[in-house]
């Protein structure tokens, strides 16, 4: 724990979000545009632009709609995470790695290079050696 009193999942840091208008407006334009490139795709898929029997290349043309879509959608999830969510921190208690491979205090420091070197090598051998 640190010494300034904190706990374990006690709230360290709580900033309130921006909520700025141009974000908002930025994200409704974003959500316009994104509907439109939805709706050429969809009647792209009607009317069968990515049929083989096409000449044109509608296929590409489709995965470029839907690349658009994807990456629309980013810049809008990435505004609202930004301008309208807060900005938390919450304080974890962290553990020490042997404590996670569930290997007792004294044995956290492993053993020497040659500490049973010949057993090992025995047990290496003849897997069925008994101590």
């Amino acid at each position: 724990m640190s010494s300034t009193g904190s706990s374990y999942g006690d709230i360290h840091r709580y900033e309130q979000p921006r909520e700025s208008t141009a974000a908002a407006l930025a994200i409704v334009l974003l959500t316009i545009i994104e509907i439109i490139f939805v709706g050429i795709f969809t009647y792209g898929l009607i009317e069968g632009w990515a049929r083989g029997a096409n000449p044109d290349p509608g296929n590409m043309f489709l995965g470029t709609i839907l690349a658009l879509i994807f990456i629309d959608l980013a810049f809008i999830l990435a505004l609202y995470r930004k301008e309208f969510l807060p900005d938390v921190m919450i304080v974890k208690k962290r553990r020490r790695k042997w404590e996670d491979l569930y290997i007792n205090e004294e044995d956290a420091d492993g053993q020497e290079l040659g500490d049973g070197a010949v057993e090992q090598f025995k047990r290496a051998v003849y897997p069925y050696y008994k101590r």
